[in-house]
């Protein structure tokens, strides 16, 4: 039987006292700080905001409390989320500015794909339209034969009653009116089809009044919308007085 040699262990690891404890917990982040304390507000203020006014100083001087710290609180989260969404703006930024040159398509630019597609398409669009009024001629030359070619072998087809030679040429004109007919569809589609142009459309003004007449009648919100817009941008500018409206002195807690 081997004896036990106390020296055997000198030097060896041991194992910590508290190896069996579980490991500590991670201090709360900046965000789960200031959402438990917004939180914590919110459900404070849910119990004042129970229907009843306020009725003395001491009231009014506990909500205005809250307010305050609601409103701090708020500050306190829209700073750490302007931090904590810098990064990305930084490199949402640096990608913009490496493809903008390439293939940006707004009113304050124009990268070298859009700018290169408008003027080469300056050259294909003459040529394109060129052709393509030819094959819509040609279609509206061969539909035309073809009614005509038609018209005559039903007129044919009339005639020939009781004459059996004659209906057989009927027929015969009828059979090459159809071949025709068949002819001038694949020409209106070839007219139509794969032209390489893309059709669009757009609305000049031509007469301001009657548009306004138009589409205040069929869209009296847009219309309301708009209007009220205008006369809370010119109240915040200073205005006081404007025809239409009531301007309206208003105090609010702040």
């Amino acid at each position: 039987m081997t004896s036990f040699d106390p020296t055997a262990i000198v030097g060896a690891e041991l194992p910590p006292k508290d190896h069996n404890q579980p490991p500590a917990e991670a201090a709360p982040s900046e965000f789960d700080l200031v959402k438990t304390e917004i939180e914590d507000l919110f459900m404070e203020a849910t119990n004042w905001c129970d229907g009843e006014p306020i009725a003395d100083d001491a009231t009014h001087d506990a909500i205005e409390r809250l307010y305050d710290g609601l409103h701090a609180a708020g500050a306190k989260a829209e700073k750490l989320r302007v931090k904590e969404k810098e990064p990305f703006d930084t490199a949402i930024a640096e990608i913009q500015a490496r493809f903008a040159p390439l293939i940006a398509d707004n009113k304050s630019a124009k990268g070298k794909v859009t700018l290169g597609k408008q003027e080469l398409s300056k050259l294909l669009t003459p040529w394109r339209t060129r052709v393509a009024q030819e094959k819509a001629q040609e279609a509206q030359r061969v539909a035309e034969a073809a009614a005509e070619a038609k018209r005559i072998a039903d007129e044919a087809i009339r005639a020939s009653a009781g004459n059996l030679a004659a209906r057989e040429e009927a027929e015969e004109l009828l059979a090459d009116a159809k071949r025709l007919e068949k002819t001038a569809k694949r020409a209106d589609k070839a007219a139509t089809v794969g032209t390489g142009l893309r059709t669009t459309y757009r609305a000049d003004l031509v007469n301001l009044d009657d548009a306004l007449d138009h589409y205040y009648n069929t869209n009296k919100s847009a219309f309301e919308d708009l209007v009220i817009g205008l006369a809370r941008q010119d109240v915040i500018f200073g205005k006081r007085a404007i025809p239409g409206f009531n301007v309206v002195e208003v105090k609010v807690a702040n």
